[in-house]
């Protein structure tokens, strides 16, 4: 993108997204993800109804009439997006790739962070790691942060889940929630995903398109792989290859669904036909009944 084309789109993305935000999720994302406690704030004189187990004694014996303890939740979390940008990310059928809805909601996520006064990192990988934006909460480094999702340029074309995931958890100390952003092409991540998941508050949001589940009769046609850029001509027509295509992608799916509920991990399926919204709110309400 151009410069001036960039700075239209960054603006774009963070008008749509702060929408949301004020109008839908700034309430979700603060009840689902919690503090990491409660912190003392100060002490004030005891009120009809409050909690006697909050009742400070020390200075209650020292004012002769009861105070009780005030605790704040100590709110600061830290959020990274860590987001897949392989070949298979700029497929889109519909009017947005995988690649452009990935960042959408990462600005989402990014922006419902910074209301909250959280710190987002983020960390851009293929089959290497490409990028990684350390933590911060300001406005800047937010749109700093969807700028580099629109403009950046990987050098890798394939898929390592097991490389992002082990660098992050090698970078990334302190517990944090962590949206891995992918459309799950790639074997091999079982492991380190469940040993992810232990550490931080690990959610997959997983990206597909509508064409890539099942192919359409159109005859021969010639196809590229988007990540290893091999070229094969398949037969559309061929009823028994459409149906032993449409089982390998159910299988795909079922697997990748198996690995995240062994670890007990939450994901959340976007399709690029549809508006992303709908199942992030889903995503929001399933956790904020859990607490």
């Amino acid at each position: 993108m151009l410069t001036k084309e960039l700075s239209a789109k960054v603006k774009q993305i963070e008008i749509k997204t702060r929408v949301l935000v004020n109008q839908v999720f700034s309430g979700e994302y603060h009840s689902v993800f919690k503090g990491r406690g409660m912190e003392f704030s100060e002490v004030r004189e005891y009120q009809f109804g409050d909690d006697i187990r909050s009742i400070d004694w020390n200075v209650t014996a020292r004012f002769g009439h009861p105070f009780v303890k005030i605790f704040e939740e100590e709110r600061e979390l830290t959020v990274i997006l860590l987001v897949d940008l392989s070949g298979s990310q700029y497929f889109g059928s519909q009017s947005q790739t995988k690649q452009q809805i990935a960042a959408e909601i990462s600005a989402l996520i990014a922006f419902s962070a910074l209301k909250n006064n959280d710190k987002v990192g983020l960390i851009l990988f293929t089959d290497k790691v490409e990028r990684f934006i350390p933590p911060a909460k300001t406005k800047s480094h937010v749109l700093r942060i969807i700028s580099d999702l629109l403009k950046f340029t990987p050098e890798g074309k394939g898929t390592s889940l097991k490389t992002a995931l082990e660098y992050m958890n090698k970078a990334i100390k302190k517990k944090s929630i962590v949206f891995l952003i992918s459309d799950f092409q790639d074997e091999g991540y079982e492991k380190i995903l469940r040993t992810v998941g232990k550490k931080h508050d690990l959610v997959g949001v997983v990206l597909s398109d509508r064409r890539e589940e099942g192919l359409p009769d159109v005859g021969l046609i010639t196809v590229v792989d988007p990540e290893s850029g091999e070229e094969t001509v398949i037969d559309t027509s061929d009823k028994n290859f459409r149906l032993w295509y449409f089982n390998k992608v159910k299988e795909i799916e079922a697997r990748r669904k198996t690995i995240f509920n062994s670890a007990k991990l939450d994901s959340v399926p976007v399709n690029t036909y549809e508006s992303y919204v709908k199942p992030l709110v889903k995503f929001f309400k399933i956790r904020e009944r859990r607490w």
